[in-house]
C-alpha cells in the first residue's frame, strides 16, 4: 500500500522549482496556477530569496504548486490507480484535496492564496513564531507550555511536538527546555494552528463557500484526528478549522499503519515527512521526490508494490 504525501511551510527552499521549469508543460501548469493565487509563483520558486518565500501569503501557494506539479508529473508516468491514498500536512492538505480531486487545482491554489494572506495578517498583528521541540516528556512539555502562554500546533510523531506563540515565550522555553529536550526555532512567520490564528477563518471560510468540493477519488486522511474522509464538503469543512487547530500528523500516520502502508512517496518540496516517517513508520520505505530526477525511484517504488 503505498501513500502519496505533501508537506507543509517550512520545507520550501529557494530555488528549488527550477529543475522542475525545464519541461515546458510543467512551466506553463505553474504559470496558470500563478493567475490563480494572484502572486509570480514561477519567481518564487526560481530566483525569489529565502526571506521572499518564508512569507506566509508567498509560501503558502508556492508549496501547494510545487506539490501539485509533482503530482501532476509523477501520475503521467504511473498508474494513479496504484496508490492506496494521500495526506498532506498541513498547508499540505490542500494539495492532498486537489490530488485527490476533492478540489480543482485552481481551486486549492486560489484557496490557499487566501488561506496565506488571512494567515499573514493574522500573524501581523502580534510577535509570534514556532519551534519545533524534540524528546520532551508530552506531560512535561504540556505543563511548560501552559506556564508560557504558549499552544501544541504539530504532534509530529517520534518524540516531537511543534509548539507556537509570542516569541518572548518561546525565547523563555528554549532558555528553559522541558529535561532532556531540544527546542528549534522554525522559519516560519506566526503561531500557526493556534488561537492567534482565529482571525484567518472566517476569511477562509468565506473563500471557501464559493469553491465547489467533490468526494475524494483517492482514500484521503485528515490531519484533525488521521481519519479517512469520504465526503469532499466534510474534508473542505476540516481545512478551515485546520487554520486554527492542531495538526495531528502522528495520528495520521498511525491511521497509514493500521491501514498496512507499505511505501510513502513525498512530493515537492519535498524531505520533512520522509525524516518523520523515518521515526514514526519505521521500517517504511519512502522517497523524497525534490527533483524530476527523483521521479523514476517513486515510480519503482509504487510499481514494485502494485
Amino acid at each position: 500500500m503505498i501513500v502519496v504525501v505533501a508537506p507543509g511551510q517550512g520545507s520550501q527552499t529557494p530555488g528549488f522549482l527550477e529543475p522542475w521549469l525545464a519541461d515546458p508543460e510543467q512551466r506553463a501548469l505553474l504559470e496558470s496556477l500563478s493567475e490563480a493565487a494572484g502572486t509570480d509563483l514561477v519567481a518564487h520558486g526560481t530566483v525569489s530569496d529565502a526571506d521572499t518565500i518564508k512569507d506566509t501569503a508567498v509560501a503558502q501557494p508556492l508549496i501547494v504548486a510545487a506539490g501539485i506539479m509533482t503530482a501532476r508529473a509523477l501520475f503521467s508516468r504511473v498508474d494513479r490507480a496504484a496508490v492506496s491514498g494521500v495526506a498532506g500536512h498541513s498547508v499540505g492538505e490542500f494539495t492532498a484535496a486537489a490530488v485527490s480531486g476533492v478540489l480543482t487545482d485552481v481551486d486549492a491554489v486560489s484557496l490557499v492564496a487566501e488561506r496565506g494572506r488571512a494567515m499573514a495578517d493574522a500573524a501581523a498583528q502580534i510577535e509570534t513564531g514556532m519551534s519545533a521541540v524534540l524528546g520532551a516528556d508530552e506531560a512535561e512539555l504540556t505543563a511548560r507550555l501552559a506556564e508560557l502562554g504558549l499552544e501544541p500546533a504539530n504532534y509530529n510523531g517520534g518524540g516531537q511536538i511543534v509548539v507556537a506563540g509570542e516569541s518572548a515565550a518561546l525565547a523563555a522555553l528554549a532558555a528553559e527546555p522541558p529535561t532532556r529536550a531540544r527546542v528549534i526555532p522554525l522559519t516560519v512567520a506566526g503561531a500557526f494552528h493556534t488561537r492567534f490564528m482565529a482571525p484567518a477563518v472566517e476569511r477562509l471560510r468565506s473563500a471557501a463557500s464559493q469553491v465547489t468540493a467533490s468526494d475524494p477519488t483517492l482514500t484521503l486522511w485528515t490531519n484533525h484526528d488521521g481519519s479517512v474522509v469520504d465526503a469532499g464538503g466534510r474534508f473542505v469543512e476540516l481545512l478551515v478549522g485546520q487554520v486554527s487547530s492542531p495538526v495531528r500528523w502522528d495520528k495520521t500516520m498511525e491511521s497509514f499503519a493500521a491501514a498496512g502502508i507499505t511505501g510513502l512517496v513525498e512530493l515537492a518540496p519535498a524531505g520533512a515527512l520522509t525524516g518523520l516517517a523515518k521515526r514514526g513508520l519505521k521500517g517504511v520505505p519512502s522517497v523524497a521526490v525534490k527533483t524530476p530526477d527523483d521521479l523514476q525511484a517513486a515510480i519503482d517504488l509504487i510499481e514494485g508494490a502494485a
